[in-house]
């Protein structure tokens, strides 16, 4: 006997989608703004990445001592855009593993329970807790399951994560809102966003960031050990070389 595959719910997809509409045109906050428009714009530069790459120089780093890092990319984006940064983590003697999920389309508990097993098998396998970092979405993330799982993280480095401030001091809450279908101040899971790691928390911030306020990257003392600026756009952070060199002294200082 043929089974019939469930009929699709176009009235429940309607509904949907004009819910989704409705929360990213809601009226942003009268005292939080993301960066100004000629930063946001400024973050068109990365479509001259990849003949950067060709010209630029790469100096042979070696690591003090190898570790085993776990990078995490940021909303909307997929492991690959942090290719290149693993890549040269991997030349100075690193072991770099993908966090398993693909793009990072939001946070659920499904996909956060995923990733806490991911990282469990990892320090498992590497004999010792792995070092975390986190480009933007990614960082939030790190941060969370550092915290769940304490001992088996030796450090989070966030790159231009929101993780202080206000969740709508950025030029993608809107965006956020219309693919997650929640608000950034309501995910569907419990988090403290601002809450620190028991482990040792480095936040990379930048004050040319197109997309991120820097007030939200940076965070205050008390939301992570240590802040430091780069002159780097947000979409920098997983490619421009300052950011790789930060994130090299940040492995070797751990």
């Amino acid at each position: 006997m043929q089974t019939l595959a469930p009929r699709f719910d176009y009235a429940a997809a309607r509904h949907e989608l004009a819910r989704r509409i409705d929360l990213a045109r809601e009226a942003g906050p009268d005292d939080v703004a993301g960066p100004p428009i000629r930063r946001f714009i400024g973050e068109l530069s990365v479509v001259a990445e990849p003949f950067r790459r060709v010209l630029r120089k790469h100096p042979q780093v070696k690591a003090a001592r190898p570790r085993t890092v776990m990078l995490l990319p940021g909303f909307a984006t997929h492991p690959v855009r942090m290719r290149y940064m693993a890549r040269r983590l991997e030349a100075a003697g690193h072991t770099v593993k993908r966090w398993g999920l693909g793009f990072n389309w939001g946070p659920s508990e499904d996909n956060v329970a995923v990733l806490e097993d991911r990282l469990e098998s990892l320090a498992e396998r590497h004999g010792g807790p792995v070092h975390l970092v986190g480009w933007s979405l990614g960082g939030l993330f790190a941060r969370e399951i550092a915290k769940r799982r304490p001992h088996a993280v030796a450090k989070v480095v966030t790159m231009g994560s929101p993780f202080s401030y206000s969740p709508r001091a950025n030029n993608v809450w809107r965006a956020y809102h219309f693919v997650t279908g929640h608000r950034v101040e309501e995910p569907p899971m419990e988090i403290e966003l601002a809450g620190k790691p028991p482990c040792e928390t480095v936040a990379l911030w930048s004050p040319r960031d197109g997309i991120v306020h820097p007030r939200a990257a940076s965070g205050r003392p008390g939301e992570r050990d240590r802040a430091v600026a780069l002159r780097c756009t947000h979409m920098g952070f997983a490619w421009d070389p300052q950011s790789i060199s930060a994130v090299l002294r940040e492995l070797d200082n751990s």
